[in-house]
């Protein structure tokens, strides 16, 4: 789902809502926001000192903050509205880029607000997809792997039964996507890097569809009972 924020002479932004956790929502700006990161700020206190962090949780309903070159992607609590926080987002956003401030000061972010390195990310999604996403779709030949992790994205490839599978981004978005943002919400992007197009013999079969449709959904983690 994708909004383009009331424009100004200079500045565009392009609010994008994830499909997966309807609790967050990226904002891709025409500028650059804040060079380098990614710099996530998982509570108000962390974001003290650092200009356009303040002042995106000063808006009713925003739970974290994360910056990275051009995107801001913001988290809210569940009772809040995005049709009542993107147009106060977008206004905060331009109102930091046009005051020529830096948006984020580095200094208190090494002691904490980053949190953790890609290495240190990749091994946490490392750990999420050997403990419970790969078990659960291994039983129909797929696999999930990382390719990469790096400002923010997540890039991984898809093999086995999942290579070419016409129910793989059902697993991706509404399975794996669900779980990796709620281990690891530094990431901004998931980019599946698979050619789909190359699988030789895919577990799942359009005429069967009726059987096997939903093979390899991982379960999402609001059931609250886990995955077995």
């Amino acid at each position: 789902m994708f909004d383009v924020l009331p424009l100004d002479e200079t500045i565009t932004i392009r609010a994008e809502s994830s499909v997966a956790d309807p609790d967050t929502c990226k904002f891709t700006v025409s500028r650059t926001v804040h060079p380098g990161g990614p710099f996530f700020f998982h509570a108000k206190e962390l974001a003290i000192g650092s200009p356009l962090a303040e002042r995106l949780f000063a808006l009713p309903g925003v739970a974290h903050v994360l910056v990275t070159e051009n995107v801001v992607a913001v988290g809210k609590s569940s009772g809040a509205s995005w049709s009542a926080l993107k147009s106060g987002i977008g206004t905060v956003i331009r109102a930091q880029l046009v005051s020529g401030v830096p948006a984020i000061l580095e200094a208190p972010l090494i002691t904490g607000a980053s949190g953790r390195t890609d290495a240190e990310v990749r091994t946490v999604i490392q750990e999420l997809l050997d403990g419970q996403v790969n078990r659960a779709i291994a039983a129909h030949g797929g696999k999930i792997s990382i390719v990469d992790v790096t400002d923010g994205n997540l890039f991984v490839t898809m093999s086995g039964g999942c290579q070419g599978c016409a129910a793989s981004q059902l697993t991706l978005r509404r399975g794996f996507e669900v779980k990796v943002r709620r281990v690891a919400p530094e990431i901004v992007d998931i980019v599946d890097t698979t050619d789909h197009t190359a699988g030789k013999k895919p577990f799942y079969e359009r005429a069967r569809a009726d059987l096997v449709s939903s093979h390899e959904t991982v379960k999402p983690e609001a059931q609250g009972t886990g995955d077995r």
